[in-house]
Protein backbone atom coordinates (compact mmCIF):
# COMPACT_ATOMS: atom_id res chain seq x y z
CA UNK A 1 0.00 0.00 0.00
CA UNK A 2 1.55 3.26 -1.08
CA UNK A 3 1.66 6.12 1.33
CA UNK A 4 0.06 9.46 0.47
CA UNK A 5 0.21 12.85 2.08
CA UNK A 6 -2.35 15.57 2.56
CA UNK A 7 -0.56 17.75 0.00
CA UNK A 8 -1.06 15.26 -2.83
CA UNK A 9 -3.19 16.80 -5.57
CA UNK A 10 -6.02 14.74 -7.02
CA UNK A 11 -5.61 13.51 -10.58
CA UNK A 12 -7.66 14.96 -13.41
CA UNK A 13 -9.83 11.86 -13.57
CA UNK A 14 -10.79 11.88 -9.90
CA UNK A 15 -14.40 12.76 -9.15
CA UNK A 16 -13.90 12.99 -5.39
CA UNK A 17 -10.91 14.03 -3.27
CA UNK A 18 -8.70 11.15 -2.14
CA UNK A 19 -8.91 10.08 1.50
CA UNK A 20 -5.35 10.36 2.77
CA UNK A 21 -4.40 8.82 6.09
CA UNK A 22 -1.36 7.41 7.75
CA UNK A 23 -0.58 3.94 6.38
CA UNK A 24 -0.27 2.44 9.85
CA UNK A 25 -3.82 3.44 10.72
CA UNK A 26 -5.30 2.01 7.53
CA UNK A 27 -5.92 -1.59 8.73
CA UNK A 28 -7.98 -0.46 11.74
CA UNK A 29 -9.91 2.10 9.70
CA UNK A 30 -10.63 -0.47 7.00
CA UNK A 31 -11.88 -2.92 9.62
CA UNK A 32 -14.18 -0.36 11.23
CA UNK A 33 -15.49 0.88 7.88
CA UNK A 34 -16.05 -2.66 6.70
CA UNK A 35 -17.91 -3.54 9.89
CA UNK A 36 -20.13 -0.48 9.59
CA UNK A 37 -20.80 -1.20 5.93
CA UNK A 38 -21.65 -4.82 6.64
CA UNK A 39 -23.86 -3.85 9.57
CA UNK A 40 -25.84 -1.54 7.33
CA UNK A 41 -26.67 -4.47 5.10
CA UNK A 42 -28.41 -5.92 8.13
CA UNK A 43 -29.97 -2.73 9.51
CA UNK A 44 -32.91 -1.51 7.43
CA UNK A 45 -32.97 2.22 6.74
CA UNK A 46 -35.57 4.03 8.80
CA UNK A 47 -37.06 7.40 8.00
CA UNK A 48 -39.53 7.47 10.88
CA UNK A 49 -37.94 10.58 12.34
CA UNK A 50 -36.47 12.40 9.37
CA UNK A 51 -38.00 10.81 6.22
CA UNK A 52 -34.57 10.76 4.61
CA UNK A 53 -34.09 14.49 5.08
CA UNK A 54 -31.77 16.31 7.44
CA UNK A 55 -33.63 18.82 9.55
CA UNK A 56 -31.74 21.38 11.61
CA UNK A 57 -33.69 22.52 14.64
CA UNK A 58 -34.32 26.28 14.62
CA UNK A 59 -33.05 26.48 18.21
CA UNK A 60 -30.76 24.12 20.15
CA UNK A 61 -32.35 20.92 21.42
CA UNK A 62 -31.55 21.96 24.99
CA UNK A 63 -33.99 24.87 24.69
CA UNK A 64 -36.76 22.50 23.66
CA UNK A 65 -35.95 20.30 26.63
CA UNK A 66 -35.86 23.22 29.09
CA UNK A 67 -39.09 24.60 27.65
CA UNK A 68 -40.85 21.24 27.91
CA UNK A 69 -39.68 20.75 31.48
CA UNK A 70 -40.86 24.27 32.36
CA UNK A 71 -44.27 23.57 30.80
CA UNK A 72 -44.64 20.48 32.97
CA UNK A 73 -43.54 22.33 36.11
CA UNK A 74 -45.97 25.19 35.47
CA UNK A 75 -48.83 22.78 34.76
CA UNK A 76 -48.03 20.97 38.02
CA UNK A 77 -48.31 24.23 39.96
CA UNK A 78 -51.54 25.18 38.18
CA UNK A 79 -53.14 21.79 38.86
CA UNK A 80 -51.94 21.87 42.45
CA UNK A 81 -53.48 25.30 43.03
CA UNK A 82 -56.85 24.87 41.31
CA UNK A 83 -57.73 21.20 41.83
CA UNK A 84 -59.51 20.37 45.08
CA UNK A 85 -60.69 17.11 46.54
CA UNK A 86 -64.29 18.34 46.81
CA UNK A 87 -64.74 18.85 43.06
CA UNK A 88 -63.29 15.55 41.85
CA UNK A 89 -66.73 13.98 41.46
CA UNK A 90 -68.08 16.76 39.26
CA UNK A 91 -69.93 15.21 36.33
CA UNK A 92 -68.92 16.78 33.02
CA UNK A 93 -70.47 14.16 30.76
CA UNK A 94 -73.28 14.53 28.23
CA UNK A 95 -75.76 11.69 27.87
CA UNK A 96 -77.30 11.04 24.45
CA UNK A 97 -80.18 8.58 24.35
CA UNK A 98 -79.95 6.19 21.43
CA UNK A 99 -83.21 5.96 19.41
CA UNK A 100 -84.80 2.52 19.23
CA UNK A 101 -84.66 2.57 15.43
CA UNK A 102 -80.89 3.09 15.54
CA UNK A 103 -80.51 0.33 18.13
CA UNK A 104 -82.42 -2.08 15.88
CA UNK A 105 -80.33 -1.07 12.87
CA UNK A 106 -77.09 -1.59 14.79
CA UNK A 107 -78.19 -4.99 16.03
CA UNK A 108 -79.12 -6.01 12.49
CA UNK A 109 -75.78 -4.79 11.16
CA UNK A 110 -73.69 -6.42 13.90
CA UNK A 111 -73.44 -9.90 12.26
CA UNK A 112 -72.47 -8.30 8.96
CA UNK A 113 -69.81 -6.12 10.55
CA UNK A 114 -68.44 -9.11 12.46
CA UNK A 115 -68.42 -11.14 9.27
CA UNK A 116 -66.51 -8.33 7.59
CA UNK A 117 -63.96 -8.41 10.42
CA UNK A 118 -63.34 -12.13 9.88
CA UNK A 119 -63.22 -11.58 6.12
CA UNK A 120 -60.47 -8.94 6.51
CA UNK A 121 -58.41 -11.37 8.61
CA UNK A 122 -58.79 -14.06 5.96
CA UNK A 123 -58.01 -11.55 3.20
CA UNK A 124 -54.79 -10.52 4.97
CA UNK A 125 -53.74 -14.16 5.17
CA UNK A 126 -54.72 -14.92 1.56
CA UNK A 127 -53.02 -11.86 0.04
CA UNK A 128 -49.79 -12.66 1.83
CA UNK A 129 -49.81 -16.28 0.69
CA UNK A 130 -50.93 -15.72 -2.89
CA UNK A 131 -50.33 -12.06 -3.70
CA UNK A 132 -47.50 -9.71 -4.64
CA UNK A 133 -44.33 -10.22 -2.63
CA UNK A 134 -43.60 -6.48 -2.54
CA UNK A 135 -44.50 -5.21 0.97
CA UNK A 136 -45.65 -1.87 -0.44
CA UNK A 137 -47.71 -3.48 -3.18
CA UNK A 138 -49.51 -6.04 -1.02
CA UNK A 139 -52.69 -5.29 0.89
CA UNK A 140 -51.91 -7.22 4.07
CA UNK A 141 -48.82 -5.25 5.18
CA UNK A 142 -50.53 -1.86 5.03
CA UNK A 143 -53.86 -3.05 6.39
CA UNK A 144 -52.48 -4.98 9.37
CA UNK A 145 -49.51 -2.86 10.45
CA UNK A 146 -50.85 0.61 9.61
CA UNK A 147 -54.65 0.45 9.57
CA UNK A 148 -55.25 -2.12 12.32
CA UNK A 149 -52.25 -1.84 14.65
CA UNK A 150 -51.93 1.95 14.40
CA UNK A 151 -55.01 3.74 13.05
CA UNK A 152 -57.59 1.45 14.65
CA UNK A 153 -55.76 1.64 17.99
CA UNK A 154 -56.03 5.45 17.87
CA UNK A 155 -59.70 5.12 16.92
CA UNK A 156 -60.33 2.98 20.02
CA UNK A 157 -58.44 5.50 22.16
CA UNK A 158 -60.89 8.16 20.97
CA UNK A 159 -64.20 6.33 20.73
CA UNK A 160 -64.02 3.30 23.00
CA UNK A 161 -63.34 -0.41 22.78
CA UNK A 162 -65.27 -1.58 19.72
CA UNK A 163 -62.73 -4.39 19.37
CA UNK A 164 -64.54 -6.44 22.00
CA UNK A 165 -67.29 -6.97 19.39
CA UNK A 166 -65.08 -6.95 16.28
CA UNK A 167 -62.24 -9.24 17.42
CA UNK A 168 -62.06 -11.71 14.48
CA UNK A 169 -60.43 -14.44 16.56
CA UNK A 170 -63.12 -14.21 19.24
CA UNK A 171 -65.81 -14.26 16.56
CA UNK A 172 -64.32 -17.51 15.21
CA UNK A 173 -64.15 -18.95 18.72
CA UNK A 174 -67.77 -17.98 19.39
CA UNK A 175 -68.73 -19.72 16.17
CA UNK A 176 -67.04 -22.92 17.31
CA UNK A 177 -68.71 -22.57 20.72
CA UNK A 178 -72.17 -22.47 19.15
CA UNK A 179 -71.64 -25.90 17.63
CA UNK A 180 -69.65 -27.41 20.51
CA UNK A 181 -70.81 -26.06 23.87
CA UNK A 182 -67.93 -27.43 26.04
CA UNK A 183 -65.55 -25.30 23.95
CA UNK A 184 -67.04 -22.14 25.47
CA UNK A 185 -66.02 -23.00 29.05
CA UNK A 186 -62.73 -24.71 28.20
CA UNK A 187 -61.08 -27.71 29.77
CA UNK A 188 -59.35 -25.86 32.61
CA UNK A 189 -60.07 -22.92 34.91
CA UNK A 190 -58.01 -19.80 34.35
CA UNK A 191 -55.31 -19.68 37.06
CA UNK A 192 -55.86 -16.44 38.97
CA UNK A 193 -52.12 -15.88 39.38
CA UNK A 194 -51.69 -15.66 35.60
CA UNK A 195 -53.92 -12.58 35.31
CA UNK A 196 -52.70 -10.55 32.28
CA UNK A 197 -49.20 -12.06 32.12
CA UNK A 198 -49.93 -14.18 28.98
CA UNK A 199 -51.10 -11.06 27.11
CA UNK A 200 -48.02 -9.16 28.33
CA UNK A 201 -45.67 -11.88 27.12
CA UNK A 202 -47.45 -12.15 23.78
CA UNK A 203 -47.22 -8.38 23.41
CA UNK A 204 -43.43 -8.50 23.77
CA UNK A 205 -43.25 -11.37 21.28
CA UNK A 206 -45.35 -9.28 18.90
CA UNK A 207 -42.99 -6.30 19.30
CA UNK A 208 -39.98 -8.57 18.67
CA UNK A 209 -41.54 -9.84 15.46
CA UNK A 210 -42.36 -6.29 14.41
CA UNK A 211 -38.79 -5.10 14.95
CA UNK A 212 -36.70 -8.14 14.09
CA UNK A 213 -38.97 -10.57 12.25
CA UNK A 214 -39.09 -11.03 8.49
CA UNK A 215 -41.05 -8.09 7.08
CA UNK A 216 -42.73 -9.63 4.04
CA UNK A 217 -46.37 -10.30 3.14
CA UNK A 218 -45.71 -14.05 3.24
CA UNK A 219 -44.20 -13.95 6.73
CA UNK A 220 -47.09 -11.80 7.99
CA UNK A 221 -49.58 -14.36 6.70
CA UNK A 222 -47.69 -17.11 8.50
CA UNK A 223 -47.68 -15.09 11.72
CA UNK A 224 -51.43 -14.48 11.42
CA UNK A 225 -52.11 -18.15 10.75
CA UNK A 226 -50.03 -19.19 13.76
CA UNK A 227 -51.73 -16.58 15.96
CA UNK A 228 -55.15 -17.75 14.80
CA UNK A 229 -54.33 -21.35 15.71
CA UNK A 230 -52.95 -20.21 19.08
CA UNK A 231 -56.11 -18.25 19.92
CA UNK A 232 -58.50 -21.02 18.91
CA UNK A 233 -56.58 -23.65 20.89
CA UNK A 234 -56.12 -21.43 23.96
CA UNK A 235 -59.81 -20.47 24.00
CA UNK A 236 -60.71 -24.16 23.93
CA UNK A 237 -58.37 -24.87 26.83
CA UNK A 238 -59.25 -22.08 29.26
CA UNK A 239 -62.55 -20.79 27.91
CA UNK A 240 -63.47 -18.08 25.44
CA UNK A 241 -64.18 -15.37 28.01
CA UNK A 242 -61.00 -15.93 29.99
CA UNK A 243 -58.64 -16.10 27.02
CA UNK A 244 -60.00 -13.05 25.23
CA UNK A 245 -59.86 -11.04 28.42
CA UNK A 246 -56.48 -12.06 29.84
CA UNK A 247 -54.55 -13.82 27.10
CA UNK A 248 -55.21 -12.25 23.70
CA UNK A 249 -52.77 -9.38 23.34
CA UNK A 250 -54.86 -7.03 21.19
CA UNK A 251 -57.81 -7.35 23.59
CA UNK A 252 -55.62 -6.17 26.48
CA UNK A 253 -53.90 -3.49 24.38
CA UNK A 254 -57.07 -1.92 23.01
CA UNK A 255 -58.87 -2.25 26.36
CA UNK A 256 -56.17 -0.10 27.97
CA UNK A 257 -56.14 2.47 25.18
CA UNK A 258 -59.93 2.75 25.19
CA UNK A 259 -59.86 3.87 28.82
CA UNK A 260 -58.82 7.28 27.48
CA UNK A 261 -61.83 7.62 25.16
CA UNK A 262 -64.38 10.41 25.39
CA UNK A 263 -67.28 8.17 24.35
CA UNK A 264 -68.72 5.24 26.28
CA UNK A 265 -71.91 3.21 26.04
CA UNK A 266 -74.32 2.59 28.88
CA UNK A 267 -76.79 -0.26 28.65
CA UNK A 268 -80.43 -0.07 29.60
CA UNK A 269 -81.29 -0.45 33.30
CA UNK A 270 -84.65 -0.10 35.00
CA UNK A 271 -86.58 0.94 31.88
CA UNK A 272 -84.05 3.58 30.86
CA UNK A 273 -82.92 3.72 27.26
CA UNK A 274 -79.40 2.72 26.22
CA UNK A 275 -77.27 5.82 25.82
CA UNK A 276 -73.98 7.05 24.48
CA UNK A 277 -72.09 9.21 26.96
CA UNK A 278 -69.70 11.90 25.78
CA UNK A 279 -67.32 12.61 28.62
CA UNK A 280 -64.06 14.36 29.34
CA UNK A 281 -61.15 12.43 27.82
CA UNK A 282 -59.15 10.38 30.33
CA UNK A 283 -61.88 10.66 32.99
CA UNK A 284 -62.19 6.90 33.29
CA UNK A 285 -58.52 6.67 34.26
CA UNK A 286 -59.46 8.24 37.60
CA UNK A 287 -62.30 5.83 38.32
CA UNK A 288 -60.37 2.57 38.34
CA UNK A 289 -56.92 1.11 38.83
CA UNK A 290 -55.38 -2.26 37.95
CA UNK A 291 -55.62 -4.80 40.73
CA UNK A 292 -52.55 -6.79 39.70
CA UNK A 293 -49.00 -6.00 38.64
CA UNK A 294 -49.51 -7.72 35.28
CA UNK A 295 -51.49 -4.78 33.86
CA UNK A 296 -48.89 -2.32 35.16
CA UNK A 297 -46.24 -4.47 33.47
CA UNK A 298 -48.24 -4.37 30.22
CA UNK A 299 -48.41 -0.57 30.36
CA UNK A 300 -44.67 -0.28 31.00
CA UNK A 301 -43.97 -2.71 28.15
CA UNK A 302 -46.01 -0.46 25.85
CA UNK A 303 -44.03 2.55 27.02
CA UNK A 304 -40.62 0.90 26.85
CA UNK A 305 -41.13 -0.84 23.50
CA UNK A 306 -42.08 2.41 21.75
CA UNK A 307 -38.99 4.12 23.15
CA UNK A 308 -36.85 1.17 22.11
CA UNK A 309 -38.29 1.23 18.59
CA UNK A 310 -37.17 4.82 18.19
CA UNK A 311 -33.77 4.24 19.77
CA UNK A 312 -32.67 1.00 18.13
CA UNK A 313 -32.69 2.42 14.60
CA UNK A 314 -30.69 5.52 15.46
CA UNK A 315 -27.14 6.07 14.30
CA UNK A 316 -26.05 6.26 17.93
CA UNK A 317 -27.39 2.75 18.62
CA UNK A 318 -25.80 1.26 15.50
CA UNK A 319 -22.41 2.83 16.15
CA UNK A 320 -22.46 1.73 19.80
CA UNK A 321 -22.53 -1.93 18.86
CA UNK A 322 -20.62 -2.01 15.59
CA UNK A 323 -17.84 0.41 16.56
CA UNK A 324 -17.67 1.07 20.31
CA UNK A 325 -18.33 -2.50 21.47
CA UNK A 326 -16.61 -4.23 18.58
CA UNK A 327 -13.13 -4.44 20.19
CA UNK A 328 -14.63 -6.47 23.05
CA UNK A 329 -16.03 -9.02 20.56
CA UNK A 330 -12.82 -9.47 18.55
CA UNK A 331 -11.33 -12.18 20.82
CA UNK A 332 -14.40 -14.31 20.08
CA UNK A 333 -15.22 -13.44 16.45
CA UNK A 334 -11.78 -12.58 15.07
CA UNK A 335 -10.38 -9.44 13.52
CA UNK A 336 -11.26 -10.14 9.89
CA UNK A 337 -14.47 -8.14 9.41
CA UNK A 338 -15.80 -10.32 6.60
CA UNK A 339 -15.47 -13.60 8.45
CA UNK A 340 -16.57 -12.00 11.73
CA UNK A 341 -19.73 -10.46 10.32
CA UNK A 342 -22.02 -13.53 10.46
CA UNK A 343 -21.15 -14.06 14.13
CA UNK A 344 -21.53 -10.35 14.88
CA UNK A 345 -24.90 -10.34 13.17
CA UNK A 346 -26.10 -13.10 15.49
CA UNK A 347 -24.63 -11.27 18.49
CA UNK A 348 -26.36 -8.09 17.39
CA UNK A 349 -29.74 -9.81 17.34
CA UNK A 350 -29.11 -11.29 20.81
CA UNK A 351 -27.90 -7.91 22.07
CA UNK A 352 -31.00 -6.11 20.80
CA UNK A 353 -33.34 -8.80 22.12
CA UNK A 354 -31.79 -8.57 25.56
CA UNK A 355 -32.14 -4.78 25.53
CA UNK A 356 -35.78 -5.05 24.43
CA UNK A 357 -36.54 -7.47 27.26
CA UNK A 358 -34.60 -5.55 29.91
CA UNK A 359 -35.92 -2.08 29.09
CA UNK A 360 -39.44 -2.66 30.56
CA UNK A 361 -37.77 -4.00 33.70
CA UNK A 362 -35.67 -0.83 33.90
CA UNK A 363 -38.79 1.29 33.45
CA UNK A 364 -40.50 -0.72 36.18
CA UNK A 365 -37.64 -0.22 38.63
CA UNK A 366 -37.51 3.52 37.90
CA UNK A 367 -41.28 3.90 38.27
CA UNK A 368 -41.37 1.81 41.44
CA UNK A 369 -38.45 3.78 42.87
CA UNK A 370 -40.23 7.11 42.39
CA UNK A 371 -43.41 5.63 43.86
CA UNK A 372 -41.45 4.50 46.92
CA UNK A 373 -40.03 8.01 47.21
CA UNK A 374 -43.55 9.46 47.12
CA UNK A 375 -44.59 7.06 49.88
CA UNK A 376 -41.61 8.14 51.98
CA UNK A 377 -42.26 11.87 51.51
CA UNK A 378 -45.89 11.73 52.64
CA UNK A 379 -45.33 8.88 55.11
CA UNK A 380 -48.25 7.03 53.56
CA UNK A 381 -49.79 3.96 55.15
CA UNK A 382 -50.34 2.47 51.69
CA UNK A 383 -47.76 -0.01 50.45
CA UNK A 384 -45.55 0.81 47.49
CA UNK A 385 -47.38 -1.85 45.46
CA UNK A 386 -50.75 -0.26 46.21
CA UNK A 387 -49.47 3.18 45.22
CA UNK A 388 -47.82 1.83 42.06
CA UNK A 389 -51.11 0.28 40.98
CA UNK A 390 -53.14 3.33 41.97
CA UNK A 391 -51.10 5.63 39.71
CA UNK A 392 -50.56 3.09 36.90
CA UNK A 393 -53.23 4.48 34.58
CA UNK A 394 -51.68 7.94 34.78
CA UNK A 395 -48.97 6.55 32.46
CA UNK A 396 -51.43 5.77 29.65
CA UNK A 397 -51.51 9.31 28.16
CA UNK A 398 -47.70 9.09 27.88
CA UNK A 399 -48.05 5.73 26.13
CA UNK A 400 -50.50 7.21 23.64
CA UNK A 401 -48.37 10.32 23.13
CA UNK A 402 -45.23 8.25 22.49
CA UNK A 403 -47.12 6.00 20.11
CA UNK A 404 -48.67 8.87 18.16
CA UNK A 405 -45.46 10.89 17.95
CA UNK A 406 -43.47 7.93 16.63
CA UNK A 407 -46.01 6.42 14.25
CA UNK A 408 -48.53 9.02 13.09
CA UNK A 409 -46.31 9.96 10.10
CA UNK A 410 -46.57 6.32 8.95
CA UNK A 411 -50.38 6.54 9.06
CA UNK A 412 -50.18 9.79 7.11
CA UNK A 413 -47.79 8.53 4.43
CA UNK A 414 -48.65 4.83 4.05
CA UNK A 415 -52.11 4.51 5.58
CA UNK A 416 -53.80 6.48 2.82
CA UNK A 417 -52.49 4.00 0.26
CA UNK A 418 -55.00 1.45 1.56
CA UNK A 419 -57.46 3.14 -0.83
CA UNK A 420 -55.50 2.00 -3.88
CA UNK A 421 -54.50 -1.33 -2.36
CA UNK A 422 -58.14 -2.18 -1.64
CA UNK A 423 -58.80 -2.20 -5.38
CA UNK A 424 -55.84 -4.50 -6.01
CA UNK A 425 -55.27 -6.43 -2.75
CA UNK A 426 -53.18 -9.18 -4.34
CA UNK A 427 -51.07 -6.74 -6.35
CA UNK A 428 -51.81 -8.45 -9.67
CA UNK A 429 -53.32 -5.55 -11.62
CA UNK A 430 -56.96 -5.64 -10.49
CA UNK A 431 -59.03 -2.47 -10.08
CA UNK A 432 -62.13 -3.60 -8.14
CA UNK A 433 -63.23 -0.18 -6.85
CA UNK A 434 -61.62 1.92 -9.59
CA UNK A 435 -59.18 3.38 -7.05
CA UNK A 436 -56.04 1.41 -7.93
CA UNK A 437 -54.26 4.53 -9.21
CA UNK A 438 -55.16 6.78 -6.29
CA UNK A 439 -52.41 8.13 -4.01
CA UNK A 440 -49.70 6.04 -5.66
CA UNK A 441 -47.12 8.84 -5.55
CA UNK A 442 -44.86 8.96 -2.47
CA UNK A 443 -46.14 11.27 0.26
CA UNK A 444 -43.31 13.06 2.09
CA UNK A 445 -44.52 15.22 4.98
CA UNK A 446 -42.78 18.41 5.96
CA UNK A 447 -40.11 17.45 8.50
CA UNK A 448 -40.44 20.72 10.43
CA UNK A 449 -44.16 20.09 10.86
CA UNK A 450 -43.49 16.49 11.93
CA UNK A 451 -40.94 17.52 14.55
CA UNK A 452 -43.11 20.19 16.13
CA UNK A 453 -46.16 17.90 16.04
CA UNK A 454 -44.12 15.22 17.82
CA UNK A 455 -42.90 17.79 20.32
CA UNK A 456 -46.42 18.98 21.04
CA UNK A 457 -47.80 15.44 21.37
CA UNK A 458 -45.16 14.37 23.87
CA UNK A 459 -45.45 17.49 26.02
CA UNK A 460 -49.26 17.37 25.95
CA UNK A 461 -49.26 13.67 26.86
CA UNK A 462 -47.05 14.29 29.87
CA UNK A 463 -49.11 17.29 31.01
CA UNK A 464 -52.22 15.09 30.91
CA UNK A 465 -50.38 12.47 32.96
CA UNK A 466 -49.44 15.10 35.54
CA UNK A 467 -53.10 16.17 35.69
CA UNK A 468 -54.44 12.63 36.08
CA UNK A 469 -51.82 11.67 38.67
CA UNK A 470 -52.69 14.77 40.70
CA UNK A 471 -56.40 13.93 40.61
CA UNK A 472 -55.59 10.39 41.69
CA UNK A 473 -53.44 11.71 44.54
CA UNK A 474 -56.25 14.00 45.73
CA UNK A 475 -58.71 11.12 45.63
CA UNK A 476 -56.31 8.90 47.59
CA UNK A 477 -54.93 11.30 50.21
CA UNK A 478 -57.74 13.86 50.44
CA UNK A 479 -55.36 16.58 51.61
CA UNK A 480 -54.21 19.12 49.02
CA UNK A 481 -50.82 19.40 50.69
CA UNK A 482 -50.32 15.64 50.81
CA UNK A 483 -51.31 15.36 47.16
CA UNK A 484 -48.81 18.05 46.12
CA UNK A 485 -45.97 16.53 48.13
CA UNK A 486 -46.67 13.03 46.81
CA UNK A 487 -46.57 14.25 43.23
CA UNK A 488 -43.18 15.96 43.36
CA UNK A 489 -41.32 12.70 42.60
CA UNK A 490 -43.90 11.91 39.89
CA UNK A 491 -43.29 15.35 38.35
CA UNK A 492 -39.55 14.62 38.23
CA UNK A 493 -40.33 11.27 36.60
CA UNK A 494 -42.60 12.91 33.99
CA UNK A 495 -39.91 15.47 33.17
CA UNK A 496 -37.36 12.66 32.79
CA UNK A 497 -39.72 10.78 30.45
CA UNK A 498 -40.30 13.95 28.43
CA UNK A 499 -36.60 14.71 28.06
CA UNK A 500 -35.84 11.10 27.11
CA UNK A 501 -38.66 10.99 24.56
CA UNK A 502 -37.63 14.23 22.86
CA UNK A 503 -33.97 13.21 22.88
CA UNK A 504 -34.81 9.92 21.15
CA UNK A 505 -36.91 11.73 18.54
CA UNK A 506 -34.02 14.13 17.86
CA UNK A 507 -31.51 11.36 17.15
CA UNK A 508 -30.42 10.96 13.50
CA UNK A 509 -31.96 7.78 12.17
CA UNK A 510 -30.81 5.06 9.81
CA UNK A 511 -27.42 4.50 8.30
CA UNK A 512 -24.57 6.54 9.79
CA UNK A 513 -22.59 8.33 7.12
Amino acid sequence: MSQCTSKQAPSATQSKPALCVNAQSMPRIIKYLALIALSLLYCNASYGHSFGQTYTLPVPLSLYLYGSAAALAVSFLVFGYFLRADNLQANSSIRLNIPNALISALRSAKPWVQGFSVFMLLLCIATGLLGNRNPYGNFNMTFFWVIFVLAYAYFCALTGNSYQWLNPWKILSDGIGRFYKPYQQGLFNWPARLNYWPATILYMVFIWLELFGTATPLSLSKYLLAYTVLNLLAAGLVGIRNWYKYGELFSALLMLLSKMSFVCRRTAKENTEPSAVIQSPFIRLNRSAPSELSLLAFILCMLASTAFDGLHESQLWIRTFWVDLNPYFQPYVGTNPFSAYPKLRTLYLIYQTMCLVLLPLIYFLIYYGFIALSKYIVNSSFTSKQLALHFAYSLLPIVLAYHLSHYYPLVQTQGIKIISLASDPFGIGMNIFATAEWFRAPIIPNVETVWHAQLGLIVLGHIMSVYIAHRQALALFGSKRQAMLSQIPMLVLMIAFTVAGLWILSLPMGNPS
